[in-house]
């Protein structure tokens, strides 16, 4: 199989966890950094610069107000990750962005939907979570942003975070594709099936899976696809994968794992990414970071595959 190849790379971190119920998710770039995350791609030959830490709002740690925790500091964040994200695509580049937490793919997919739209683009992206995180401030249990993300992309949230972008909604539902679910709040379970997410739960891996999933999910990309990829460190099984918020049992493992970021890279379609919700300090050493890292590797072709 002939390798595909990449565009320029652009590293930037997002040191905040203002989105997150649990401190500790501010931490996750210097993890992926400290486990080697711009070597690895340098290694594989990939042409990578790292632009360092973006820079935004402490977290003040409060209590939700109007169904949301820390929306002004959300929307901060949120609007630099939208920036830096532009430039970078506007130059041709990759951009990768190193979270952080969760809420903060409002900004990086924001800002690749305007992309699409001004390229003529068809945008994909690949959500990788154990959540759907598709609450509003109407059904949230916490107020936790990073619980929301996509349904602020598709238009439903505070108008600060569904306009970011200029575009309202910046992305459809249509646009989704989500692997791993696992963790659906009982009125975020309606809401997704009202407007009609496309889910691959674990249920549904474990029935038919994860080859068949995969397959399904990446169904119909072509040249004119741009794929973003938002890679939740949750979607992995606790037991290999321990530093993180939001940890929910029965995840995907090391093996699936690989055959996803494989099968995602011999598509040869990846315009964008996130790695997200790496949290150092629930973490055993830097083990999580240095799995993420492992992965993203195989997202950018290191294949185990010895049979052609």
């Amino acid at each position: 199989m002939q390798q595909p190849s990449y565009p320029p790379v652009s590293i930037f971190g997002v040191p905040t966890d203002v989105g997150a119920g649990r401190r500790g998710a501010s931490m996750g770039p210097e993890g992926l950094r400290v486990a080697g995350l711009v070597e690895a791609l340098l290694g594989r030959g990939i042409d990578v610069v790292d632009r360092g830490d973006l820079k935004g709002p402490k977290n003040p740690w409060l209590g939700p107000a109007g169904g949301y925790r820390h929306l002004d500091e959300v929307v901060a964040w949120n609007r630099a990750v939208l920036e830096a994200s532009t430039v970078e695509l506007a130059q041709g580049r990759m951009p990768v962005m190193l979270g952080g937490d969760h809420c903060l793919a409002i900004g990086s997919i924001a800002a690749v939907a305007n992309h699409c739209r001004a390229t003529g683009k068809t945008l994909r992206v690949l959500w990788l979570d154990a959540h759907t995180d598709f609450n509003t401030s109407q059904i949230t249990p916490s107020g936790n942003v990073h619980g929301m993300p996509v349904a602020c992309l598709c238009g439903i949230g505070p108008e600060p975070l569904t306009g970011l972008g200029g575009h309202v909604p910046a992305t459809r539902v249509s646009e989704f594709r989500q692997i791993g679910i696992r963790s659906v709040d009982p009125d975020e379970k309606r809401l997704v099936k009202t407007h009609g997410l496309d889910i691959y739960d674990m249920r549904y891996i474990d029935e038919v899976g994860m080859r068949a999933a995969v397959q399904q999910a990446l169904d119909g990309l072509d040249e004119t696809t741009h794929l973003h990829v938002s890679f939740d460190v949750d979607v992995l099984d606790p037991t290999i994968a321990p530093g993180t918020g939001t940890p929910v049992p029965g995840g995907i493992n090391y093996r699936e794992a690989q055959l996803v970021m494989e099968m995602i890279a011999d598509t040869g379609r990846l315009g964008s990414l996130d790695i997200v919700e790496v949290n150092t300090a629930l973490d055993h050493g830097n083990a999580t970071a240095e799995l993420a890292v492992d992965l993203v590797e195989s997202l950018f072709g290191k294949s185990t595959l010895m049979r052609d």
